[in-house]
């Protein structure tokens, strides 16, 4: 519930009147407003529209469309040109409205002739638009909106990624997508299942991770096909599949049969279904896994690869901050994390009415929010220290969602600190410590990354390594190569081992001091 708050009012943070990486003020003043263009575009998926004005908005180009194509794109800069030389302009901003990505091909192809081209966000355009035109949606409408926009400081200027950053999020997105897809597929497998052999899914504690249990109802399909084979005939079925079982599943696969319940009328066409839909899910699940392995070699580039020390989190939420953030030399500090994320709560001041407890921001990166609030949810499960922490929230009766936004808040100065800082920290969130190299070896052993792929990544993610832990992270690599040296038969991965642990420095572990130097 929101209080009235008459006393004790915030500290006034400053007015804000233009965004700042929107403001062309300084500029404007520099080569004067009427040798100050600025175009704006309107974007749709084949075309687009453009009107160029002056800072005062007199019209130098009217409102011109133009197809989105090589030869669209350069009759566009070609006019602007001419606009700009005969105007005498000294200087031309580009105004942009976003819309999905349809407005790229226009960015990069204005940015490749030397513009700088801003980004106005649809609600500012719809905003801008309303008070001049309300009721009166129409491209010249919105071009004249974009204008005020970016006149009023709300062409925000964007800033590139980085290749690995680029490509981490493309994979990311890509990742969660197919995900999602694969939990579609399993629903309906499961359904179309119960109906072709009733009661069939409880004879396993994860049917999803048996291929036996597919094996048997692509192949049988019913409660009487299964009785006719008996043990023999399904030792033999998994064998020829090139898999091995357990006698003890067969034979509760044996005892479901003999008491089944009557199934579907259309067994084949059911049979028929799951064989597509099976073989649609085990296409997803490898094309996960291969993602999941771009992702960890991208990570391992990056300082994010830090995260993985933090128990919870693993290489898919770590690289799931990484991709949705970007490098953290674009945040000032974690407050702009959270903010960007619109983890923030609404505020309403209105003379001696201060409610400062609001929900939170409907506006925001929820992309980025999603990422913060699950890794939220994995430290709550997964972290002692949080996991601590909500049970004392339960007690005293907090909102969970308050919960989750405490420890997304939480981790993000946490991983503020980590990755942006040159050395790790001692934190309660950290007991006991996650080995990161070790980390992303059991990572790639659960993928089947091949072996040199492996070592690559490793030797990546070591030059993202505060020196001073080199002796912290060669303790469970040279425990695991311990290990390979008393087992029998070929040991390919204590050759990673050993090259991982020269790069390390380290010859054999040795006890040092906290923060010494052991290279």
């Amino acid at each position: 519930m929101t209080r009235s708050r008459s006393s004790s009012p915030r500290a006034p943070k400053g007015v804000l009147i233009q965004k700042p990486n929107g403001s062309l003020s300084i500029r404007v003043q520099a080569v004067g407003p009427e040798r100050f263009g600025i175009l704006s575009i309107d974007v749709a998926k084949a075309r687009f529209k453009m009107m160029l004005a002056d800072f005062f908005a007199k019209p130098l180009i009217l409102p011109t469309e133009f197809h989105q194509s090589q030869a669209g794109f350069q009759a566009a800069v070609d006019s602007v040109r001419a606009a700009q030389h005969q105007a005498g302009l000294g200087e031309v901003v580009v105004a942009l409205e976003r819309t999905g990505d349809y407005h790229r091909p226009i960015q990069r192809a204005f940015r490749h002739a030397g513009f700088e081209v801003r980004l106005v966000h649809p609600f500012a355009t719809k905003q801008f638009r309303q008070v001049a035109n309300p009721g009166n949606k129409t491209d010249d409408t919105d071009l004249a909106a974009i204008h005020r926009a970016a006149v009023n400081g709300f062409g925000l200027s964007e800033v590139e990624l980085p290749s690995d950053y680029e490509q981490l999020r493309l994979f990311i997105r890509h990742r969660r997508d197919l995900v999602v897809k694969a939990s579609s597929l399993r629903c309906q497998l499961r359904e179309h299942l119960h109906a072709l052999m009733p009661g069939y899914e409880g004879c396993f504690d994860d049917i999803w991770d048996c291929p036996t249990a597919w094996i048997v109802a692509r192949a049988l399909g019913s409660a009487a096909a299964v009785r006719a084979a008996g043990l023999a005939g399904l030792q033999r079925l998994v064998q020829q599949a090139g898999h091995r079982c357990q006698p003890k599943t067969l034979q509760r696969i044996l005892l479901w049969a003999k008491s089944a319940p009557a199934a579907h009328p259309q067994p084949e066409s059911l049979r028929r279904i799951i064989d597509d839909l099976s073989s649609d899910w085990a296409a997803k699940k490898q094309q996960i896994l291969g993602i999941e392995r771009d992702i960890a070699r991208l990570l391992a580039r990056t300082p994010y690869v830090r995260l993985l020390i933090l128990p919870g989190i693993n290489v898919v939420s770590a690289a799931d901050a990484a991709g949705e953030l970007g490098p953290i030399t674009h945040y000032a500090d974690a407050n702009h994390i959270t903010g960007r994320a619109g983890l923030v709560p609404t505020r309403y001041q209105s003379d001696r009415v201060d409610r400062s407890d609001g929900t939170l921001r409907r506006c925001g990166n929820r992309r980025l929010r999603t990422a913060l609030l699950q890794i939220a949810d994995n430290l709550v499960v997964c972290n002692h220290y949080f996991h601590a922490k909500a049970d004392q929230w339960r007690v005293q009766r907090k909102d969970p969602r308050w919960m989750r936004v405490k420890v997304a808040k939480s981790f993000s100065r946490l991983a503020f600190a980590l990755v942006a800082g040159d050395a790790f920290f001692a934190h309660p969130s950290l007991q006991p410590r996650h080995y990161l190299l070790h980390k992303l070896q059991a990572f790639h052993d659960g993928h089947a990354t091949p072996l040199p792929a492996v070592l690559e990544d490793l030797q990546a993610a070591l030059t993202q390594l505060p020196k001073p832990e080199y002796g912290n992270e060669a303790k469970p690599l040279q425990d695991e190569l311990d290990r390979c040296g008393r087992r029998r038969g070929p040991q390919p991965l204590s050759e990673i081992l050993l090259a991982v642990l020269a790069r390390l420095g380290i010859g054999r572990v040795q006890s040092t001091s906290e923060g010494q130097d052991l290279s």
